[in-house]
């Protein structure tokens, strides 16, 4: 296989409750997160991003449930991300690991369990 940029393409974050996680979602990044549908049922609420050049992804109902105990996505969080971990427990998440350095020159990381009881990361730089 060839070298590629990314090492994500997309990402599907599952969710029980579509409307409970995308007030999860909008209110820890403050923003009015997008929905479109798939098919005749799956509906997706998209992760802000650049179309067509950045990496995406979405919080979908169906078949799959949610879990902490399965696959973990980083999402960025800006620059600062203590800024969007801070409003984690009032939108009805949990942080389970705090803000973290990783190593000089690759940022921080947190871990937050959000609304729906999936593991998911947050990554800044600052």
């Amino acid at each position: 296989m060839e070298m590629t940029t990314n090492s994500l393409s997309w990402f599907e974050i599952p969710v029980a409750d579509f409307d409970r996680a995308r007030a999860f979602y909008g209110t820890i990044f403050d923003y009015d997160m997008p929905v479109e549908t798939m098919g005749p049922a799956t509906k997706m609420g998209i992760f802000l991003h650049e179309r067509g050049t950045g990496v995406g992804g979405a919080i979908v109902t169906g078949d799959r449930k949610p879990s902490e105990h399965g696959s973990v996505v980083y999402l960025t969080a800006g620059r600062d991300l203590q800024v969007v971990l801070s409003r984690v427990e009032q939108a009805g998440g949990t942080v389970i690991l705090p803000k973290t350095p990783i190593a000089p020159g690759m940022g921080f990381f947190a871990l937050l369990n959000d609304s729906e009881g999936n593991r998911v990361g947050l990554h800044s730089m600052e």
